[in-house]
């Protein structure tokens, strides 16, 4: 099989796109990709990584406001979806995958217009502006929320997949994920991250926490600043009148998340889909801060269903304080039953077998396509 991937922007849509091309690789070995993505994206140093063919279109989104910007971006696409048609007449696909992101528009779009068999997947309760146009053209739209179907109403076949980055996590070896931390096996974990840039309301409370830390030496907090804020976390610790307690481990990035998550007991985080997919593959309690700074506010959207659930507590960030956040914290890992109810309902939410379900689908398409072309159907 031969397929097209595209999807860019932030991780949120990339690691997706590569956990269905991990997938597909698995189950077929001789699979072909080619990769598709933005030319400021993410995708520009995550992809060529992951040793998969990329190609770039010049692609922007539009604002929500009446702006000139807006018939640049408007030819941006119309050229996109021109550049597209030739890397597909030219790679000949058997099905093209989207997983958000601007970059999707003229791809998919463009595999639309020559027939070639479409799926997009949208990880957020909330789709994007990018998902809800493609989805009146695509064979087949999957989403992360159960519940959610009804967000495409235009759409052919709406399916519930989850998000296929939690089939990749849900693999990762625990054991190894306390090896990188340098702690050993069975160490209670408090895993505070903000992304790989990282969250500055998140840093302010963690740091005003620290001194609070201490009353708890069972469990290690293992304190991911993001790279922009790393050096200010840690002359802030270094200036402080106290001396940092042992328990704390502060790091600028994880490079092997997936093995890290696996080891944590607990996730204090944003709320981004992808995350929260992994979080709940592996069946983790949660205090998430959703990010206020994006579209239609769909990180609260996203965190309020694992809330709903009993699976996190959600503090919002004009509500964030270190005492509440601590508060949070403490309740969780102090209160076993708790906990463990939390974790069981985290579980309940998980869907570890995503990118297997996605690969079937589109396994399925590419049949088919072929079945029409023939004759057969």
């Amino acid at each position: 099989m031969r397929v097209v991937l595209t999807g860019g922007g932030t991780g949120g849509h990339i690691y997706p796109a590569l956990a269905i091309a991990e997938q597909l690789k698995a189950d077929k070995p001789e699979t072909e990709f080619l990769y598709i993505g933005g030319k400021r994206g993410l995708e520009n140093s995550i992809v060529p990584a992951a040793g998969l063919p990329f190609e770039t279109l010049d692609i922007t989104g539009f604002r929500r406001s009446l702006s000139a910007d807006n018939v640049k971006t408007v030819l941006r696409f119309m050229r996109g979806v021109q550049i597209s048609s030739q890397l597909l007449e030219k790679f000949k696909p058997d099905v093209v995958v989207g997983t958000g992101g601007y970059v999707c528009g003229p791809v998919v779009y463009a595999a639309h217009k020559l027939r070639i068999p479409t799926l997009i997947h949208e990880q957020n309760a909330i789709p994007g502006l990018t998902n809800r146009f493609l989805s009146r053209y695509v064979n087949t739209v999957a989403v992360s929320f159960d519940g959610t179907q009804g967000q495409f109403p235009k759409a052919r076949r709406v399916m519930y997949s989850g998000n296929p980055r939690a089939t990749t996590v849900h693999r990762a070896d625990r054991e190894e994920g306390f090896g990188l931390l340098g702690l050993p096996s069975g160490t209670p974990i408090a895993l505070v991250v903000g992304g790989s840039i990282g969250a500055k309301a998140i840093n302010e409370a963690m740091l005003q926490i620290v001194p609070e830390i201490a009353g708890m030496p069972e469990t290690h907090f293992v304190y991911v600043t993001g790279k922009r804020y790393y050096e200010e976390a840690k002359r802030s610790l270094d200036e402080a009148p106290w001396t940092p307690p042992a328990n704390l481990h502060v790091l600028p990035y994880v490079e092997r998340m997936p093995e890290v998550l696996a080891a944590s007991t607990l996730v204090v985080s944003r709320a981004g889909a992808s995350f929260l997919a992994e979080v709940t593959s592996l069946g983790i309690p949660s205090v998430l801060i959703p990010s206020p700074n994006v579209t239609n506010n769909h990180q609260e959207v996203n965190a309020r269903a694992l809330e709903d659930e009993g699976a996190a507590i959600v503090i919002t960030e004009r509500e964030l304080s270190g005492g509440r956040l601590f508060a949070a914290v403490e309740a969780i890992v102090r209160d076993d039953y708790l906990r463990t109810r939390m974790s069981e309902r985290s579980a309940s939410l998980g869907k570890p077998d995503s990118a297997r379900i996605l690969a079937a689908e589109l396994g399925k398409l590419a049949v088919r396509a072929k079945a029409i072309r023939r004759g057969a159907l």
